[in-house]
């Protein structure tokens, strides 16, 4: 079958190769190019340990003090208030303690299913150079916080997630970078971080290209609803295929509605500051808990990066907020290097109120399937995902229970 991918991201390069593997004829179409949106410049964690999804009791009752703080963890641009409301009441809803708990399950499946995913796709194309398998850590400076961790430790248990406690000293052991400032920390070993997400994705799509598969620019409007889905663009573009996949990320809410999918989408910005040549401060990610921020040593350059905003697609970035992630890895970690030599960057993570993507069938259309809405876990679901969405176009039952990613479950 000719299948063509809306998307040239890290989903879409991932999936690229899932269909190759399965012998079809792959199109990946892209409005700018491979790695132009969130895969670009996103922190590089393989964070398949997380299972909490954003939406929960703890944070609703949180956001009122973010929102206070314009350059904190979380924020809305006054302007979008209004256009976000139906995500927001939405969110709201996933926070319900049953509705919180669906939502774990389905994070669970699809996190359990990703680090196997990536290290066979990167073996198989000799690029498992790109994948560091040093573990990942969240230091506290809340004992309150660090306390909640441990419960948090024992819910990951019963995914066979391992998390082990750390106390100050054994931190300063394994990062002696950062600074007398915490009470302690959780220690994820299987975490792993990629080189760069930018050279990562490349590599995917160059790969690709010499399996076969071809590229072409365009900015897809329209899916056309027939037996085979015709792909209309701008200036009289039009591509008829046998399948569609739609992987465009932040853009792809109105593609899924013109198929009879009303899918709540939007978008989280997210902002970073990188170094390059910047390497050996830390040995491997960071985050920092209660402040909204990572630091991950990529061969590339260290990066900081984190943050909540809620925008939209258009507004220009506000990089006064990069300066405060900035400020705050100054407070906890030694040796960095002055703000104004770093690269800033701010992308569009495709956000969605659950933290679940949407994978699956078009209402108006089985021959175009839908993944897109990964949000913080593009990188690390993208070659699960793939594999996912071959299983559908083949007729196969799929390695997990595809019902809580669902386009229909709102």
């Amino acid at each position: 079958m000719k299948i063509a991918i809306i998307g040239a991201g890290i989903v879409g390069c991932a999936m690229a190769h899932a269909l190759l593997d399965e012998g079809h004829e792959v199109l990946i179409l892209d409005r700018e190019g491979p790695a132009f949106g969130p895969s670009r410049g996103n922190a590089g964690w393989m964070a398949h340990t997380d299972i909490l999804p954003i939406a929960s009791p703890k944070i609703l009752r949180q956001v009122p003090k973010f929102l206070l703080d314009p350059l904190g963890p979380l924020s809305i641009r006054p302007s979008y208030f209004v256009k976000l409301l139906p995500w927001l009441a939405r969110f709201v809803l996933a926070a319900r303690p049953q509705a919180y708990e669906r939502s774990i399950l389905g994070i669970a499946a699809l996190q359990q299913l990703a680090l196997p995913a990536w290290l066979a796709r990167a073996e198989a194309l000799g690029l498992a150079g790109h994948i560091h398998r040093k573990g990942g850590l969240y230091a506290f400076t809340d004992q309150a916080a660090l306390a909640e961790a441990g419960e948090i430790a024992r819910r990951q248990a019963e995914f066979d997630i391992t998390v082990n406690m750390l106390r100050p000293e054994e931190l300063r052991q394994l990062e002696p970078a950062l600074k007398d400032k915490f009470v302690g920390a959780t220690f994820h070993p299987d975490t792993a971080h990629i080189s760069d997400p930018l050279a990562l994705t490349l590599a995917l799509f160059e790969a690709a290209l010499m399996r076969g598969a071809t590229f072409e620019k365009a900015e897809i409007t329209n899916i056309s609803t027939g037996e085979r889905p015709a792909l209309i663009g701008r200036d009289g573009f039009q591509r008829v295929v046998d399948r569609a996949v739609v992987a465009a990320g932040a853009w792809s809410k109105p593609l899924a509605a013109a198929l009879g999918d009303r899918v709540p989408l939007d978008t989280e910005r997210g902002y970073n500051v990188s170094f390059p040549g910047v390497t050996g401060l830390t040995w491997r990610p960071i985050g920092f808990e209660g402040h909204g921020f990572v630091v991950t040593p990529l061969e590339s350059g260290l990066r900081i990066g984190g943050a909540v905003e809620f925008g939209g697609l258009d507004a220009a970035p506000n990089h006064a907020r990069t300066k405060t992630l900035y400020d705050k890895a100054t407070g906890f970690v030694d040796g960095l290097p002055a703000f104004e030599t770093g690269t800033l960057w701010m992308g569009f993570r495709p956000s969605l109120p659950d933290s679940l993507p949407v994978i699956g069938q078009a209402s108006r259309s089985p021959s175009v399937l839908y993944a897109f809405g990964h949000g913080h876990y593009g990188m690390t679901q993208s070659t699960a995902t793939a594999g996912l969405v071959a299983d559908l176009i083949a007729g196969r039952e799929p390695a997990i229970d595809l019902a809580p990613f669902s386009p229909r479950r709102f």
